[in-house]
């Protein structure tokens, strides 16, 4: 399984690009893959070719009226292991012996 993160915003739309990423996250969301939405991106968990298919259509999505776009991507593969959105920060917590904000 993968967890892929990413951020992709439009360049030169200004300050606040929200209307922009709110329709990649309505992609994510329609997609049925789990996901974590963060303040600087979002991390997926699906295969390899799952995950890679959602940021495509995010993609595709984005440059109908982009001209200029930013995407940073970040994966981590590990064979077996689902679940892994949960898992990696109840692993911290259970070290730490208490609950972390995510």
């Amino acid at each position: 399984m993968v967890l892929l993160e990413f951020s992709m915003s439009p360049m030169g739309k200004g300050e606040s690009v929200g209307k922009y990423v709110s329709r990649s996250l309505a992609i994510i969301d329609r997609s049925g893959i789990d996901y974590r939405l963060n303040p600087m991106g979002t991390v997926i968990e699906g295969d390899w070719d799952q995950v890679f298919a959602v940021v495509k259509k995010c993609y595709e999505a984005m440059k109908k009226d982009c001209g200029r776009i930013s995407l940073g991507i970040k994966v981590d593969y590990r064979k077996g292991h689902r679940g892994r959105l949960n898992s990696k920060v109840a692993s911290i917590e259970k070290r730490l012996k208490r609950k972390l904000k995510t």
